[in-house]
């Protein structure tokens, strides 16, 4: 068996580099794929004289010929289909791509066609060295001391994925893959800075003065002490004569990635798994930390070094060396859209109800939260962030709060949020630290140095972070996002390190009450328990009460029922719109930039003044919940900016604004009393001592308008006697002109837990407001209303 293993692994790579160069030179494909595979990694391939005759990858290789291009793509879709070559070649490819990637290498190197332009200008140190050395290295073309491969190249070689291959989360990928070509997918948590990596070493040598060049393969090496001219040097025993010569060395540019599972990856009760992944060459920076990315590359282990190999063992890492990056969640500026799309939002824009529809299609599933859905539409577009000649910043994005009682699917519109947008990053408060949220300083395994590696609201840049359990939260980490809702920065100064990260998200959080469900015998403030400092930060903030109601309570239990025996919804009435045309459509509406004209802005000032008015009064009566200050008409304009993106519209509009007060009004109405329960609106002191008062006045003037009868008891404790309605609770009767007794009052309310003190400040402040009176020298208390 051993030997027929044995049989099998010999493989004639003279007659694999025949095929290779037979694919390289006569493969043809379509203009377009080219163009577009090339516009994925940022080249602009513009057409020159003599290259249209030229088969697709020579066409590439005139182009870094020409300096005009340093990336060969080998697609293994064209190898798989290209005819004459059989399909082993891919299998091979798969299965060995480190061996197969020298083996396109040394072939290109043959075929690469001559320069058909002046490349003068690209010239390097190590140009002016070959130049100067070339008819030495044709001398001693059979000497050991010629140039390496490496040092003439001036292309990075990289495989693409066929299209069939079936991305692997990371804890599928095993033993069997190392050296196999794999696809990967998982999210970007971590992102080095771009490093350079020692390929090819040069030396010089201080008596024969040739140059030595050392191919490095691997993470150490050993440099080289001795001249390996065997005309001079060797030939005299010369040693210890080399000296390092950096700029003729040859550098790649290397960064190192960490991604980690995706949370529909993760089996229940495991931990997400994370992989190292490499990257070298054009294709660094193509990454940011929050991306969703498949990538292609080469399973490959990797030993410990220096200390870590002491603490390690015999224990081995692993890494992916990346060669093909794929975006899945893009951010909105990035995200293609195709001509049937592009037809589709076209169709979309002339619906007069779209706005309607689009705010249904979130979370269908759901039943009814007509308003708040509009309002998440809202915060989806966003309004327009906006930055002033000298640098101030005006955040376009929406942040709204849904505070409400347990089961009314406040965290499944969160998740279907996430859902919808590009980098939408979902957390818990009572999971997330204020680290986890803004940024945490780590030590770099690969320089060993202090970096930042960014939390949630960094992930979701560009985006939007959900934040769920927000009343869960620790004090100081709710603090840590103050920052971010305003300036949309993160100001970090930890470990030597300051800086500013940019942190460009709306903010969607939902919290419970204090007690768990909405205490209706208290305030909105008191239930919400939550700073001013914050709520002032979120333009919207919806109170979701879960309110026993015949009608609402059977639609809702027909709707969750029809949802679980079709899983589907209901027919709703309207046309629903899938997330991945949300998407596209949302992404289509941010590109416009509305303007507000001067009768619409005249419009909003008229607006914002007659709230503050409102906000006025409603303080002075002790009814106000909400603050109505300047970031309330930055909250107007940022809702009607939305709505005007919404119809692509360059203007925004009256309705626009109309729409924006609306929604801010069902907001502030939502944080009202509800007039069917029966609820205090005020629990000072002085509005409660007035209560008991008014009580017991309101309790004797009913009973003088409509005399009330009872049982009570006889002379000789019979129970037969009907007699006229007494107190049981020492409630005086109000006669008018005789007023209330002071001593009754006083005795009431002191029994109720409140001082004479309070009690004197009470009579006196509604004698200023000519609510009460005091006559007979203070002992007895009028109305002057019931008087009247």
């Amino acid at each position: 068996m051993a030997l027929n293993v044995r049989d099998d692994i010999h493989t004639d790579y003279a007659a694999e580099k025949e095929k290779i160069k037979n694919f390289l030179t006569t493969f043809k494909s379509s203009e377009k794929d080219l163009e577009d595979t090339l516009e994925d990694f940022g080249i602009d391939d513009q057409e020159t004289s003599g290259q249209t005759v030229l088969t697709t990858y020579m066409r590439q290789l005139q182009r870094i010929a020409n300096r005009e291009q340093q990336m060969l793509l080998i697609d293994l879709e064209d190898i798989h289909t290209h005819e004459g070559t059989v399909a082993e070649l891919v299998t091979s490819i798969i299965e060995n791509t480190r061996r197969y990637v020298n083996l396109f290498s040394e072939v290109v190197d043959k075929i690469m066609p001559e320069p058909t332009k002046d490349i003068s200008q690209h010239d390097e140190v190590i140009d002016v060295i070959l130049h100067q050395r070339r008819e030495r290295n044709e001398r001693e073309s059979e000497s050991e001391n010629g140039f390496p491969d490496h040092l003439l190249r001036r292309y990075n070689l990289y495989f693409q994925p066929l299209k069939s291959d079936i991305s692997l989360a990371v804890r599928e990928v095993h033993g069997s893959h190392l050296g196999h070509f794999i696809t990967v997918r998982g999210i970007v948590t971590r992102v080095s800075e771009v490093k350079p990596l020692l390929q090819v070493n040069a030396y010089t040598c201080d008596v024969c003065g040739s140059e030595t060049f050392q191919d490095i393969s691997n993470k150490t090496f050993m440099p080289i002490a001795d001249c390996q001219n065997v005309n001079e040097c060797k030939k005299n025993n010369i040693t210890g004569t080399l000296h390092m010569q950096t700029r003729a060395c040859r550098f790649s540019p290397f960064q190192e990635v960490k991604i980690q599972e995706l949370a529909d990856q993760v089996p229940v009760g495991h931990i997400p798994r994370s992989m190292t992944v490499h990257v070298n060459g054009n294709i660094t920076r193509l990454m940011n930390p929050g991306d969703v990315v498949h990538l292609g590359g080469i399973f490959l282990p990797i030993p410990y070094t220096g200390f870590q190999a002491i603490r390690a063992g015999l224990l081995t890492d692993t890494y992916l060396e990346v060669h093909h990056i794929h975006q899945e969640k893009k951010q909105y500026a990035e995200m293609e859209i195709t001509p049937e799309m592009q037809q589709t939002i076209e169709e979309m824009k002339t619906d007069p109800s779209l706005y309607t529809k689009l705010s249904q299609s979130i979370a269908p599933e759901i039943y009814g939260h007509d308003d708040v859905k509009k309002a998440l539409l809202l915060l989806l577009i966003g309004g327009v962030t906006k930055i002033t000649a000298d640098g101030l910043k005006i955040r376009g994005d929406i942040n709204i709060c849904l505070m409400g009682d347990p089961g009314v699917a406040k965290s499944q519109l969160l998740k279907y949020i996430t859902k919808i947008a590009p980098r939408g990053v979902y957390t818990t408060g009572k999971g997330s630290s204020g680290v986890g949220l803004t940024a945490a300083v780590m030590r770099d395994p690969v320089t060993d140095e202090m970096v930042l590696e960014g939390g949630a609201l960094v992930l979701a840049d560009n985006g939007i972070c959900c934040i769920d359990e927000f009343d869960k939260m620790e004090e100081s980490d709710r603090t840590a996002i103050h920052e971010v809702m305003e300036q949309q920065t993160i100001s970090i100064s930890k470990a030597g390190i300051s800086t500013t990260l940019n942190a460009r998200t709306s903010i969607l959080a939902a919290a419970n009450p204090l007690y768990g469900r909405y205490n209706l015998k208290l305030s909105p403030v008191e239930n919400i328990n939550l700073p001013a400092a914050l709520l002032s930060r979120f333009d919207l903030i919806f109170l979701i009460l879960d309110k026993p109601n015949r009608e609402d309570d059977e639609r809702l239990a027909q709707h969750v029922t029809y949802v679980h025996m079709h899983n589907t919804h209901p027919d709703l009435g309207i046309e629903i719109f899938q997330p991945n045309v949300m998407r596209h459509y949302i992404a289509a509406a941010r590109t416009i930039r509305p303007t507000v004209s001067q009768r619409v802005s005249s419009y909003v000032v008229d607006s914002y003044v007659k709230l503050r008015k409102k906000s006025k009064i409603d303080v002075e009566e002790n009814n106000s919940h909400t603050y109505t200050s300047a970031r309330t008409l930055l909250g107007i304009l940022r809702l009607a900016q939305a709505l005007a993106r919404l119809r692509f519209s360059e203007t925004v509009e009256h309705d626009d604004v109309d729409e924006a007060l609306r929604l801010m009004q069902c907001s502030k109405e939502s944080l009202m009393e509800d007039n069917d329960q029966e609820r205090e609106p005020d629990r000072s002191p002085m509005s409660r001592i007035y209560r008991i008062i008014k009580n017991m006045a309101g309790a004797g003037k009913a009973r003088r308008s409509k005399p009330q009868k009872r049982f009570g008891r006889g002379p000789a404790r019979e129970r037969d006697m009907d007699v006229d309605s007494d107190d049981d609770d020492n409630d005086s009767d109000y006669e008018a002109g005789a007023g209330l007794s002071m001593v009754d009052v006083r005795s009431r309310v002191l029994n109720k837990g409140f001082t004479e003190a309070q009690l004197m400040e009470t009579i006196n402040e509604y004698e200023r407001l000519e609510v009460l009176q005091r006559q007979a020298n203070g002992t007895k208390l009028i109305f002057m209303e019931l008087d009247a």
